[in-house]
């Protein structure tokens, strides 16, 4: 431990160390001496035990003595130093024992306490920052014939690159020359390697293993991989779930509340149960130091935050404990189709063109009208073209969302998209008994045949929905804009509970309302998706989860949730561990509160079975226990 501690850390260690060494040595001398026996012997115990009591606890009152001149009194500190200080001053009381050395040990072990909570905080922390250590010092480029190393921020798009190997990769880009294997456990949580050669993307954050690479930059730093998953992280903090947010707020009201019953306990238990006033003077003093919600403030957070860095290890970025809470109540999960259970990587399988339209024109003219699309059909339309794309014979190029496109090639109008364009512009698609996506093209009011293209499911997409059907969840469904039987062969294979086919962007966000209306009270919902048209329905779902590894930047800014590997078992895996996490905080809120109270009950005058060490336990003992709690969250596996 000591290793790890911060300075300001091993300060404080440092006084405790001290303050226990003095408050050992007085308590031997109580017990084998009469030094405190003689005349005086109770003004020079009280004087001794001040010693280690200012050595532990000068910053204590310090703090409490600041709050009252900022007129923001009520907090832990306050609490402390009124239990203490009362502890002390209960010498006054003729009738009443000693209490100097309780007082003292009192704020030594709130000071243990303190220095377990900040280390357990700062553990917590450190082992997410390492997880999240992706930042690039340094890029290579090439000038005047060297490698020269530059920041990452002075790299411009479409400018190349040089990654060594043991090099961690600055920004996102394609390769242009060599091969290699990269490490991208630390974005994606996968251990396993992943090769990459001329043409592949590569993302920042990845180690490269062992060739060197050439990459062309397709993003600025500012928004590379690297950048956007470091800033999901830093901000997961702010959006705090409902159970947190009522934790700080409880400590506000209670704090108050729990002095003023302290003061009734020391005022009015002489008066109505005849308790001597230096018992009830103890009894209030316990009930102060047991009171402290150290444990709630302090453990709740940490569990969450936990929870947080646990789902970071898996490549699950979960933006604020308020979607992590969310995560815990989801019963039912709708899912995309492409990008998100399929791979996205489309294949033409089949074109058949009408009669005396061959089928490389048909392809070169769907190419061309296709050109300056990054949908992944267009990106395999292309793809299957053999030949040259001339952008000079290109004109007029307009996307029709969840249609497809037009655009003029050779001054032709080309309509290339699926049956609902067709018939938007008068055009009679024809059907095709081969099951895939069917890309229709017709040119200048004219149908000349059709694409068949198929997507590949994810490998482990039968195994999302297997996993989700284990964790409890009750319904699976499928948004589509692909067809009714492609979407059906889909639905029967991966064992998905419904599905909605032919859906427009604005259709699948009212098939999501429709979903959100019958979903039972209290129970989430859950949209997974990955293409820009799936930002309105993940913004509108209970929770949104986006696939980061391929997805777009609109999808991950839209999503409460982001999967870095694109794997959508990963989503059984974030469900497991936010229902962990949110029941780890619910054993520490019912632990703290539930010890807390039956001390206060037995510190009460006319029980009187609770002294100022049982306090002690109530309070740094409980919290302790509920922070060692806490951080098992750090260590849930999905």
């Amino acid at each position: 431990m000591t290793s790890t501690l911060s300075k300001s850390q091993r300060r404080t260690r440092n006084r405790i160390v001290l303050a226990l060494g003095i408050f050992i040595m007085l308590e031997l001398l109580d017990n084998l001496t009469p030094l405190f026996e003689v005349s005086g012997g109770l003004w020079l115990e009280f004087a001794a035990f001040l010693v280690p009591y200012l050595i532990a606890g000068y910053d204590v009152l310090a703090r409490a003595g600041h709050g009252l001149v900022r007129r923001q009194p009520f907090d832990e500190n306050l609490l402390m130093a009124i239990a203490t200080i009362g502890a002390f001053a209960l010498v006054f009381f003729p009738k009443a024992e000693p209490h100097m050395a309780e007082g003292a040990a009192v704020m030594l072990f709130y000071q243990v306490g303190e220095l377990f909570e900040s280390y357990a905080v700062g553990k917590t922390r450190k082992s997410i920052a390492e997880m999240m250590d992706i930042a690039p010092d340094f890029a290579n480029v090439m000038r005047n014939g060297e490698l020269v190393q530059v920041d990452p921020y002075e790299v411009t798009v479409g400018q190349e690159i040089v990654v060594k190997p043991g090099e961690r990769l600055p920004l996102d880009g394609t390769v242009v020359e060599g091969s290699s294997r990269i490490d991208t456990s630390a974005l994606t949580g996968e251990s396993i390697p992943r090769t990459v050669k001329i043409g592949s993307d590569v993302v920042s954050g990845c180690i490269n293993l062992s060739g060197v690479l050439t990459v062309k930059v397709s993003k600025p730093f500012g928004e590379s991989t690297v950048q956007r998953i470091l800033e999901l992280v830093e901000n997961a903090s702010e959006k705090k779930a409902r159970t947190e947010n009522f934790i700080t707020r409880f400590a506000r009201y209670y704090t108050p509340i729990v002095v003023g019953l302290a003061v009734a306990i020391a005022i009015f238990s002489p008066l109505l149960f005849g308790a001597d006033i230096s018992d009830s003077v103890q009894s209030a003093l316990v009930f102060l130091v047991v009171s402290c919600p150290c444990a709630l403030v302090i453990s709740v957070p940490l569990s969450f935050f936990g929870g947080i860095g646990a789902a970071s290890r898996l490549g699950i970025l979960i933006k604020g404990s308020s979607y992590l809470e969310t995560l815990a109540q989801v019963n039912t999960v709708v899912f995309d189709k492409t990008g998100t259970l399929t791979n996205g990587t489309f294949s033409v399988v089949a074109v058949h063109g009408q009669e005396g339209i061959n089928a490389d024109d048909l392809l070169s003219l769907a190419a061309h009208a296709e050109a300056y699309s990054d949908h992944p059909i267009a990106i395999s339309v292309r793809e299957r073209y053999s030949g040259i794309i001339d952008a000079n014979r290109i004109q007029q190029v307009e996307e029709r969302s969840g249609r497809g496109i037009s655009a003029q090639v050779d001054n032709r109008m080309v309509l290339v998209g699926n049956d609902k364009l067709m018939r938007e512009a008068h055009v009679m698609p024809h059907d095709c008994k081969l099951v895939g996506t069917i890309l229709h093209v017709a040119v200048d009011g004219a149908y000349i045949g059709h694409i068949v293209i198929a997507d590949v499911m994810k490998p482990d997409a039968a195994q999302a929905i297997e996993r989700l059907q284990a964790a409890g969840v009750k319904k699976t469904v499928m948004l589509t804009g692909d067809r009714e039987e492609v979407a059906a062969a889909v639905a029967s294979d991966l064992g998905i509970d419904e599905y909605r086919a032919q859906l427009l962007p604005q259709d699948k966000v009212t098939a999501l309302e429709l979903l959100l209306s019958v979903k039972r009270e209290g129970a989430k919902l859950a949209f997974v998706g990955d293409g820009i048209n799936d930002a309105p329905v993940l913004m509108r779902a209970d929770v949104g989860i986006a696939m980061g590894g391929m997805g777009s930047d609109a999808a991950i800014e839209a999503a409460d949730v982001v999967l870095m590997d694109d794997k959508p078992s990963h989503i059984a895996s974030s469900i497991y561990i936010a229902r962990k996490t949110v029941g780890i905080v619910w054993q520490n809120i019912i632990f703290a509160i539930g010890v807390k109270v039956i001390i206060m009950i037995l510190a009460l005058p006319f029980i009187g079975l609770a002294s100022m060490w049982f306090a002690v336990f109530g309070d740094v003992g409980v919290a302790c226990l509920a922070i060692l709690n806490a951080m098992r969250a750090l260590r849930v596996k999905g």
